[in-house]
């Protein structure tokens, strides 16, 4: 799974002006009910279903938030940025401003997984986050997702 397959010109959100975890949450929910045809509420239920596992702020101000959906037939993804970093409870206690958000189908076992961990090496890359935090905007946000995704 290739991250141009998760997200296209319309998953690309720089600057969310949210100021708290789960007002983010709701955002990013709203945001991929447009893309997905799947109601804002039932996103949001199922992402925060997820985070009462445990966080999903993995450090370095990135959280990968995700979960299983059902009415839904393939892995979207979405990346958001926030305008002032956010607590998140991350693992490392450092706020979060780099949201890369994941839905699978309820049925995905593999490609779920396969997806989640290309998004996590990704965002291992400390050169990739501090360029995602100064780029101008959408455009230049997903060339900098792409060319990363594709050299690695």
């Amino acid at each position: 799974m290739e991250i141009d397959d998760l997200i296209g010109p319309a998953s690309i959100f720089p600057a969310l002006k949210a100021k708290s975890k789960r007002q983010i949450l709701q955002e990013l929910a709203a945001q991929a009910a447009d893309l997905t045809g799947v109601s804002e509420r039932s996103i949001f239920e199922v992402i925060m279903e997820r985070e009462r596992l445990g966080t999903t702020g993995v450090g370095q101000g990135v959280a990968i938030p995700h979960g299983k959906l059902a009415g839904i037939d393939k892995v979207y993804g979405l990346f958001a940025r926030t305008v002032e970093p956010v607590d998140f409870e991350a693992m490392d206690d450092a706020p979060v401003d780099l949201f890369f958000l994941l839905l699978a189908p309820e049925n995905a076992g593999a490609e779920h997984l396969k997806a989640l961990a290309r998004v996590s090496r990704l965002f291992r890359d400390k050169v990739l986050c501090d360029k995602l935090r100064g780029a101008a905007g959408a455009d230049a946000l997903r060339a900098l997702l792409l060319r990363k995704a594709k050299a690695a």
